[in-house]
Order: structure tokens, then sequence, then C-alpha cells
């Protein structure tokens, strides 16, 4: 164990300061478990009941963590599975079965798996899953182009074409019950209105937006990949806020997600260690990179509860992490 302390919408471009540090929160204090299957790409946790949820991308399993008694449980999967994230409520953990072309459901105590298979043809890669309020998922399609829906009831799958050829859509949220998601191949966001598909540009065309996160003022956030920013897109008016990472075009920011107090978080994995960042949009400035301790090789996904104040992620260093985050 490690321990530490299709339409396509006009955007309005305005940039922030370029590295604006010094801000006056403390630094988060991190902590790293280390995984006891080795090499297998932890990652994408998510909590439920107490418990830390995750995946093992390499090791094709769903695993869980006790944080209380430091206790792991693995729940295998079919071989080259390739799980890709998981998202769990009362019914189980659900996971995207990024290279068997499904998304399969594990009961908690038996450890029995329903699988959904993706309909159609071509690639057919699940990749990002998030709940609507009814427990539905709304799900992305790298390699397939598409943004997927799941009715978990009936088990029924519809998948919906991206306009924009090799868009590769990638991380996603659900917002008021709507999907956003980014489009990683292009310098464009993706979200549904008015029962479709519309995208959204942004200004940059070297931009590639990785992942996003919501903030209660309506506001969708997101990392620009490929040049190191963090980005704002305002829904009402298609303004775009862009504000330079700490370590600029070294950044790479991957990993993201907004707490209760509106700021933003994510982890810059162009650097060795992995840094976790802080930004509050209120004063527009950022925090003081944190290292990740393991150095965190690649820090993908990161889930934030708002009972602990805490961010949870996962590390190709094998580790699963948690940040606790200053008040």
């Amino acid at each position: 164990m490690i321990r530490a302390a299709t339409r396509t919408i006009g955007a309005i471009l305005s940039f922030g300061t370029a590295v604006a540090l010094a801000s006056p929160m403390q630094a988060p204090t991190i902590t790293e478990w280390t995984v006891p299957w080795q090499q297998t790409r932890p990652r994408d946790p998510w909590l439920h009941g107490g418990n830390v949820w995750f995946v093992g991308q390499r090791g094709d399993y769903v695993g869980r963590f006790d944080p209380v008694g430091e206790t792991f449980r693995q729940y295998p999967l079919a071989e080259g599975a390739g799980p890709h994230t998981v998202i769990v409520d009362d019914r189980g953990a659900w996971y995207a079965g990024n290279r068997q072309q499904h998304i399969g459901l594990v009961d908690p105590d038996s450890g029995a798996i329903t699988r959904f298979p993706l309909p159609g043809k071509g690639p057919r890669d699940s990749h990002t899953m998030a709940f609507t309020r009814g427990g539905d998922i709304w799900f992305t399609v790298q390699g397939g182009n598409q943004l997927g829906f799941l009715d978990t009831e009936s088990g029924d799958i519809e998948l919906y074409d991206i306009a924009t050829p090799g868009a590769r859509p990638y991380g996603l949220i659900v917002v008021d019950d709507s999907p956003w998601a980014t489009l990683f191949g292009s310098h464009r966001l993706v979200s549904w209105r008015q029962g479709g598909l519309h995208e959204i540009v942004l200004p940059r065309e070297q931009a590639r937006p990785r992942r996003l996160a919501a903030t209660v003022d309506g506001a969708i956030w997101y990392v620009d990949y490929a040049e190191g920013y963090l980005g704002r897109y305002q829904p009402e008016t298609g303004e775009v806020s862009e504000w330079r990472a700490p370590a600029a075009g070294m950044s790479r920011p991957y990993a993201m997600a907004s707490d209760s107090k509106g700021r933003l978080w994510f982890v810059e994995t162009g650097v060795t260690p992995n840094r976790l960042v802080g930004f509050d949009p209120a004063t527009e400035t950022f925090t003081e990179p944190a290292p990740i301790p393991s150095g965190g090789g690649t820090v993908r996904h990161m889930y934030y509860d708002a009972d602990t104040n805490s961010l949870w992620f996962g590390t190709d260093t094998n580790t699963l992490g948690r940040a606790e985050l200053p008040e």
C-alpha cells in the first residue's frame, strides 16, 4: 500500500489568465492503495454503498474495494472483455465490455453476469457510461462513432450516429437527463437536444477535448488533451472561455471532475509524476499542482464523492487513489 498525505453551434471564445497560480486553496491530501492484481490497469472508480468499484482494463475484471477494511474483491469477466468503465446502483455493477461489444451487469452477491450486446455491425466498442435519473444508461462508442442508450428495464439498446466522421466520442456525462460527450477526434462537443444529436464546434481547431464535468450554474467544462487547456462552454450563450493549464503544452489533462463548491479538478498526465490540479472559477486561479505519490502513469477518470469531499481515481501504476479536497 502506498500512502501519502448534428447542428453546429457557433462559439464565442474568451481566454482567461494563461497560468494563474497562487490560489489560497490548500493542497489535497492524496492516499493510494496498491491493487493486488498486478499490471491490470485499474481505472474509473465509482462509489456505492461505501465501496469503491473499478475495472481492471487489462485484467478483465470488475473490482470492489472496501476503504474501511482495506480489502479487495475481484469479479472475473470473460477473457478479452476489456472493461473500460463501471457505474453502480442497487441492481449491481454495470461495466462497458469495450473489446467484446457489450454492456454487462455484475450481481454483487453471486458474481453472475448479464450481458447486453450492442446491435449492428462495425466497431461496437462501448466506452464511457452515465446513468439517467430513471436508471437508464447513456454511453459513448468511440470507434463506432456513436452515442448509445440502454433501456435497462427492457435491455434494448439504441445507437445514434455522430455526423462528423472519425469524431471518436469519448468522455460523457448526463446533465438533466441529457448526455454531453467530447468528440476526441475533433474540436467538438456533442449534446442531445430536441430528440437529436447536436454538435458544438470549439474555436481552436487544434483542441482535442477528452473529458467533461458540469457545474450547478449550467456550465459544461472540458479538458483539451492536445494543447493543455481547461475550457468552459455556456449552453445559453454559446460562449467558450479557456485557461491554460499549469504545465501548458506538456499538460495532457485527462481525468477531470467538479466538486460541490463548483471547483474543477483535473490530472496533468503529460508530466511525471502526474499532478492533480484544482481551478476556482470565482477567482480564475489554479491550485499548486499536487503530485500523485505513485507517479500515476496515466490517470484516466475520476469520481467525486460529495459525502467525504474527495476524488477517487485509478492509475496505470496499479493503484487506487483518494484525494481529500480542501474546504
